[in-house]
C-alpha cells in the first residue's frame, strides 16, 4: 500500500471516530429523507485541530502537479469555506516566502444559479486568467451528481447506502429510531 492510500484509509478511520462519518444509523436529512449515513461536518469543525488535521492529510493526496498550480482555493459558505481556507494558509506555509500567496474565495448561496463567487471574487479571478484545476473534499459519497470535467480528489471515499423519501423509509418501518441533527 503506498502513502497515499495509507493517509486515505486512516481518515477513513478517523472520520468515523470523531462521528464527522456516520454509518449504519438511520438519519433524518431534514430534507425529506431518510437514511444510513450521515456526514456531521458540526464535528469536523468542533476543534479547529480536527480540520487543520484533516486539511494537511488531503493536502497530502493532492498531486504534486496539482499543489504546484493552485493560487485560489474557493469553497462553499456552508461548511467547506474553512476548509479551504485552512488548506489556502497550508499551502503558503509548505511554500518558499518569495512564492506568491495563495488566495481564499468563498462561494456564496444563489437562488439562481446555486454556489457562485461574489462579484468581487469573480472579478480577481477572470483578471488573473482563473480556471478551474481541480476539486479536493473531506469526503466522498460517491455519488456525484455532476462533473466539472477536472480531476476529483477525496481524502476518503465511502460509497453512501440508497436514502428513502421519509414516507417509504423501511428504516422507519422496522422500527429503527431515528437520529436527526
Amino acid at each position: 500500500m503506498n502513502r497515499r492510500d495509507e493517509i486515505r484509509e486512516k481518515a477513513l478511520k478517523d472520520l468515523q471516530q470523531f462521528e464527522v462519518l456516520m454509518i449504519d444509523g438511520h438519519f433524518d436529512f431534514g430534507n425529506g429523507y431518510h437514511g444510513k449515513l450521515y456526514l456531521n461536518p458540526h464535528q469536523l469543525f468542533r476543534y479547529p485541530s480536527t480540520i487543520w488535521r484533516f486539511a494537511q492529510d488531503l493536502l497530502d493526496v493532492l498531486p504534486p502537479s496539482i499543489v504546484d498550480r493552485t493560487e485560489v482555493v474557493a469553497g462553499p459558505v456552508t461548511g467547506g469555506a474553512l476548509l479551504a481556507h485552512t488548506i489556502a494558509g497550508l499551502l503558503d506555509s509548505r511554500r518558499p516566502l518569495a512564492h506568491d500567496r495563495t488566495m481564499f474565495a468563498p462561494f456564496n448561496v444563489d437562488v439562481d444559479c446555486g454556489q457562485t463567487l461574489s462579484r468581487f471574487y469573480q472579478h480577481q479571478v477572470r483578471q488573473g486568467g482563473g480556471q478551474v484545476i481541480a476539486t479536493a473534499e473531506i469526503y466522498d459519497r460517491m455519488e456525484a451528481t455532476s462533473t466539472l470535467d477536472v480531476p476529483n480528489i477525496p481524502l476518503a471515499e465511502y460509497r453512501a447506502p440508497e436514502n428513502y423519501p421519509a414516507g417509504e423509509c423501511p428504516l422507519c418501518r422496522s422500527g429503527v429510531p431515528v437520529t436527526t441533527f
